[in-house]
């Protein structure tokens, strides 16, 4: 079940640390790793493919990134799955971050499947992520 607005802004509010710009801080490195590779073999099970990623990016509040390449979703386009440090964040973009104005957009202009979408974000959520959009939109 997806977070309300005020759920999610007071999640992201109790995530804020001036002081801990890159990571939170009881961050544990060893279990986001672990925790980060099991999501990319949960994707792979999934959606029938091999995922490209890369993880534990250097100077970054992003943990890693995901990707579901294009030939194993039914719209053709690659989905990707960008992870934070800070409490188990991750959002669910198509094609690449930005392309979109989120998931929303992605499916009204066909670049994304309900049932692709859904199958990422049954993952997260069964893995403990917390899937944030990526991008607020205001109307709600």
């Amino acid at each position: 079940m997806a977070m309300s607005k005020v759920e999610l802004l007071a999640l992201l509010r109790e995530l804020d640390d001036p002081k801990q710009l890159e990571w939170p801080l009881n961050y544990d490195r060893a279990a986001a790793r672990l925790a980060f590779g099991g999501l990319v073999r949960r994707l792979e099970t999934d959606l029938g493919a091999q995922c490209e990623f890369e993880q534990d990016t250097q100077d970054s509040s992003e943990y890693g990134r995901a990707r579901v390449p294009a030939e194993a979703t039914v719209c053709g386009t690659q989905i990707v799955v960008c992870v934070s440090t800070f409490g188990s964040l991750a959002e669910v973009c198509a094609a690449n971050p930005g392309a979109y104005f989120g998931t929303d957009d992605a499916r009204e202009e066909g670049a994304l499947d309900p049932a692709d979408l859904a199958t990422v974000e049954q993952a997260l959520a069964e893995l403990g992520y917390v899937s944030v959009p990526e991008v607020a939109d205001s109307r709600k």
